[in-house]
């Protein structure tokens, strides 16, 4: 018999509390492979719940590879589950109680990462802000502590638990000014030269950047449409990295999503090579055909440093970010983030958790995410219109920007100016390579911050150069 209980007086959503409990008995080897899951008429019956709270959390258990649905058959536990506890086990009554260069309006830029700055909600942050500077305590005015307002932090570990599946208590969130001090705090602590960091490739350049500047040496790991490919991890005894750098919800830039078997395999590599791994999770609240993948960080909590931002969710112009550290590195990032800049601003974080606790953030996601979702639907029959059988994409699932394939056609730098010179300003995937050669077919197309007359305007120009090439 499975063994389940559902506390309707927790404020943790009915869903995640039982899919929170099914995938902790997945992982811990309760529930074996190839075992069939109660269908959701018997489970509704023994909980006292809706069909529908069980489909949905059977949905992202699915989604995320704990299970597999067989036609006419129901659900059952897939292959190559079991992830040893070396870390506290998860419990539900965890919860803690408490730029770019300037371009011309007639050009198209399909940057990536910029969200819909049009739709950023000015009158309610505005009021939020309003009532910050007037009702914050005067300890908000002076200098405050490195890791952040305990006040955020408690509220942000809640929403992380309850949104991402992440595991921390308030003490262990250090906010930043974004996701960029962040990274360079991880360098700071973690690196010094002759280090060597585990990175996929191809991976975000400025973040290479950050990493060499530190004086570590980057090994490439190559990644496909589903991410990291872990089984190309060098063997940990002769390798001895620092840290293995993933961006596992949505692979940048190529937009894969790392399988639970490979996220327990990646844990499992860490494990043995005692190392950290580093989860980059930038854009993960804007998934559309299924729901947001929970976090790397909730499989091991202790090895696992998770780095956020609210740049792409609402706008670069806010410069907050936060990393969530195990315990024993919690005082070494506090020390870094004073030496660093003393703290974040203050005000903008009590603003912040205003928004979030008052339930501004989720609704304002639920709101573009639709909107992103038209984006990206219209870009990508755009180009299968313009272009046929001759493009294919990459990563439409998630994010705000997608990858666009055209084998035959080298992007070089003649022909991305020549792009530029029509209208369009593109971004090569190839930039982002450390081993170069691999994707000079590529081009990155962000959708989030254009209108769907200007992505279509936009590809229609494409066309007309691609097809004189």
């Amino acid at each position: 018999m499975l063994y389940l209980t559902i506390d309707r007086g927790k404020s943790l959503p009915l869903i995640r509390q039982l899919y929170t409990q099914l995938r902790s008995k997945i992982l811990q080897g309760e529930l074996l492979a190839g075992q069939k899951l109660p269908s959701t008429r018997k489970l509704s019956e023994e909980l006292c719940i809706s069909r529908n709270v069980i489909l949905e959390a059977y949905e992202q258990l699915l989604a995320e590879g704990y299970i597999e649905g067989r036609r006419g058959s129901g659900y059952y536990v897939a292959a190559d589950m079991y992830l040893e506890q070396q870390a506290r086990q998860e419990d539900l009554s965890i919860f803690p109680s408490g730029e770019a260069e300037s371009l011309g309006s007639d050009i198209i830029d399909f940057r990536s990462g910029v969200p819909a700055l049009e739709h950023f909600p000015r009158t309610v942050w505005g009021k939020i802000v309003q009532r910050v500077c007037q009702e914050a305590p005067l300890s908000a005015l002076g200098y405050n502590r490195p890791e952040g307002r305990l006040e955020l932090r408690q509220i942000l570990s809640r929403y992380l638990y309850r949104t991402r599946g992440v595991c921390c208590e308030p003490e262990q969130i250090v906010m930043t000014s974004g996701a960029t001090q962040a990274l360079t705090l991880i360098a700071k602590v973690l690196l010094k030269p002759g280090s060597r960091v585990l990175i996929e490739d191809p991976i975000t350049h400025d973040i290479q950047t950050i990493f060499r500047a530190a004086g570590a040496s980057l090994h490439p790991v190559p990644v496909d449409a589903s991410g990291l490919q872990v089984d190309q991890l060098p063997d940990p005894a002769a390798c001895h990295p620092s840290f293995v750098f993933v961006t596992p919800s949505h692979q940048f830039p190529l937009g894969g999503t790392l399988p639970i078997q490979r996220r327990i395999q990646l844990i499992q590599y860490a494990r043995a090579a005692d190392c950290y791994i580093v989860e980059d999770d930038y854009d993960s609240e804007f998934r559309y055909d299924s729901p947001p993948i929970s976090s790397l960080q909730g499989l091991d909590d202790q090895r696992v440093i998770y780095v956020g931002s609210f740049s792409k969710i609402l706008s670069p112009g806010l410069r907050l970010g936060y990393l969530v550290l195990p315990r024993e590195l919690v005082q070494r990032y506090q020390e870094a983030k004073w030496f660093s800049d003393l703290h974040t601003p203050s005000l903008d974080q009590l603003a912040l958790g205003l928004f979030i606790e008052e339930g501004h953030l989720e609704k304002y996601v639920n709101r573009v995410k639709k909107l992103y979702k038209k984006r990206r639907k219209c870009l990508v029959d755009a180009l299968h219109e313009a272009f046929a059988d001759r493009v294919s994409i990459w990563g439409a699932s998630a994010g705000l920007h997608i990858v666009a394939a055209f084998p035959g056609i080298r992007f070089t730098p003649a022909l991305l100016a020549q792009i530029k010179d029509c209208g369009v300003r593109l971004y090569p995937v190839e930039d982002h390579a450390i081993a170069p050669g691999q994707h000079e077919d590529k081009v990155i197309l962000g959708y989030g911050n254009l209108s769907e007359a200007e992505i279509l305007a936009g590809v229609a120009k494409l066309k007309d150069v691609i097809q004189q090439n």
